[in-house]
């Protein structure tokens, strides 16, 4: 099972909205929300919501790809986000997330019995390639038990 189809069959709010999962690596994660009227807001491109889950799914695409393997001992959880609209988005939006922190050095503080937290960047971008919107998620990976 690819990571967009595990996210669409766990997390609801990612089938709601149709989102599209075009690339999942540990380096980049790469989505798209499709122009849909049903979320439209009221200038007729994609609400503010509909576009935080996208940057928000986005980032969790990128943790589930480079911490996939540490889901037996730790689970990743969102700690907080910060969402910067930069231009109106019309048509199908596009969300690329990458990671701020080395995967080995998050990987070093779990080891160490640590609550290591690191940042997501997320670019969103229209079909022009117009940057709409820049978001930050924090993330963490907390130990089982």
């Amino acid at each position: 099972m690819s990571i967009g189809e595990m996210l669409a069959a766990t997390v609801p709010m990612v089938r709601t909205l149709n989102l599209e999962y075009l690339e999942t690596t540990p380096e980049r994660a790469v989505l798209s929300l499709p122009d849909q009227g049903d979320f439209h807001n009221h200038i007729g491109g994609p609400h503010a919501g509909a576009m935080f889950t996208l940057a928000e799914s986005a980032s969790g695409a990128i943790v589930l790809a480079a911490f996939g393997g540490q889901l037996s001992r730790a689970v990743p959880l969102a700690v907080r986000a910060e969402i910067a609209y930069k231009k109106v988005a019309l048509g199908p939006v596009r969300a690329t997330a990458t990671l701020g922190r080395p995967i080995a050095d998050v990987v070093a503080e779990l080891d160490a019995g640590k609550r290591p937290e690191f940042p997501v960047a997320v670019t969103l971008t229209r079909e022009d390639g117009a940057v709409t919107g820049e978001m930050t998620v924090i993330w963490t990976l907390r130990l089982n038990g």
